[in-house]
């Protein structure tokens, strides 16, 4: 009864699904958590000084977050909320791509369902980042580069250029997906199955990322060298090009340990023929072997750390591929032990979320952000008449009052420019010991961190 169940309800099953997962992951956090979490404070701190880029990674988050912080203004649950948007979307493109892989609408289905079995689209995404950020873009540019092949129509080529600049704008290791699209594109070219039509992506695809590209020169490509710091870059030797692509390699199966079981309790047996002039199944493998595989190639060829969040997006649509591979395996009467597992990491992603949240009292999302940002504001009033226009510090606790703070202040890392106008005063926050010694103003500690106020009588 549950199989066919699901089968003639697929779509109605689909939407439940997502509304619950939105709900579920906003309504959890929002309930257990105290502040927002790190990236999250930090996309707030860049977006209360908005600029084509910042020190760290490119400028399509923040861009984000403070469109929602410009409606619903600091409401914790609208940035958990945010972040369901972007992961529930990216659901839903999966599963509209899907539609031209599976006849049987339940394949599309359970392609869908099988990403709960992956971390990153559940017990990580409250915590809104620049890898939450790529997902929608992801896995809209697979689909618009899909119907680009499959159409060749030029509005299609402009949307996917238009996307996989966003997505760019989001994180840079989007471009490991461009590269695995060019052995395709590379693939149909020698193929003589494609027209030159498709270079028309270009043009949406410059004019999105020039402001950024402009912005990259003027700031001696800032954003660059941070992510060839986070890799670890200069302090290899020898042994790094060996071990740090075998954690990683280690990483991805221990990633994917509850997605496969999903899959073994589906099919029937595993056996298959690969068919290398299917088309279909070339470009699955090209948007999901070949990023990975051009990862475990970085890592290896420079002996470089691969940080386990940038995978986030790199697995939106391993389920289609499976599913692709072996649907005629695919056992639907065998859908009751698979539905049985995935409710169970269904609710129990969320629930370990939550006690993790609860009993663990020293996390970012429990730092008092809130109640500093009153003292501040308090101390503020009772010295000074007008308002808090910028704070200067690292982004979480500067971030912190810039995002509290009733003024919404322009946060600056360690200095205001000297070029910047602003009708306001301006409050440091940092080492109490270093700011005590040359703090201008009235000092002050407050929660053990050292405050600097600088405003008018």
């Amino acid at each position: 009864m549950r199989e066919f169940y699901m089968t003639n309800n697929t779509s109605k099953i689909f939407f439940t699904f997502l509304f619950t997962h939105l709900a579920i992951w906003t309504l959890i956090p929002a309930l257990t958590n105290q502040n927002l979490p790190l990236d999250t404070i930090e996309a707030l701190a860049w977006g209360s000084n908005l600029d084509w880029g910042f020190n760290k990674h490119p400028p399509l988050s923040a861009f984000s977050v403070e469109l929602f912080y410009i409606i619903f203004g600091n409401q914790d649950w609208v940035y958990y909320f945010l972040s369901q948007i972007f992961v529930v979307t990216s659901f839903f493109v999966v599963w509209k791509f899907s539609e031209d892989f599976f006849q049987n609408k339940i394949h599309s289905l359970i392609a869908v369902l099988l990403l709960e079995g992956i971390y990153f689209y559940n017990y990580t995404t409250p915590e809104f980042n620049v890898y939450v950020c790529e997902l929608p873009f992801w896995a809209l540019t697979v689909l618009y580069c899909w119907k680009g092949f499959k159409d060749n129509e030029t509005s299609d080529w402009l949307i996917f250029g238009l996307f996989a600049a966003l997505g760019v704008l989001s994180h840079y290791s989007f471009v490991y997906l461009l590269a695995g699209m060019d052995v395709f594109f590379l693939y149909m070219i020698l193929k003589k199955k494609i027209n030159f039509k498709c270079l028309v992506s270009l043009i949406p695809f410059f004019l999105v990322l020039l402001p950024h590209l402009i912005w990259l020169t003027e700031n001696d490509y800032t954003t660059i060298t941070y992510g060839l710091h986070r890799t670890g870059t200069g302090d290899q030797n020898f042994l790094n090009h060996l071990f740090h692509p075998i954690i990683f390699l280690g990483k991805q199966i221990g990633i994917l340990i509850p997605f496969f079981l999903m899959v073994v309790l589906l099919a029937s047996k595993f056996k298959t023929k690969f068919n290398f002039k299917d088309k279909k199944l070339l470009f699955l493998l090209t948007i999901n072997i070949v990023p990975i595989i051009l990862m475990f190639l970085t890592s290896m060829l420079m002996g470089v750390k691969i940080r386990t969040m940038w995978m986030t997006p790199f697995y939106l649509f391993f389920g289609v591929l499976i599913i692709y591979i072996f649907q005629s395996q695919i056992n639907l009467n065998k859908l009751k032990s698979f539905i049985s597992v995935f409710l169970i990491l269904f609710i129990f992603s969320p629930f370990a979320y939550a006690y993790v949240s609860i009993t663990k009292t020293d996390k970012r999302t429990d730092y008092p952000g809130k109640e500093i940002s009153d003292l501040v504001q308090n101390r503020w009033d009772k010295n000074f008449s007008n308002k808090i226009a910028v704070v200067i510090g690292d982004e979480w606790r500067a971030g912190n009052l810039s995002y509290h703070l009733f003024s919404r202040p322009i946060w600056f890392f360690d200095k205001i420019p000297k070029n910047f106008d602003y009708a306001g005063g301006a409050v440091y926050i940092g080492n109490k010991e270093i700011l005590k010694e040359v703090c201008p103003g009235i000092f002050g500690s407050i929660k053990n961190q050292g405050i600097c106020m600088i405003g008018s009588k």
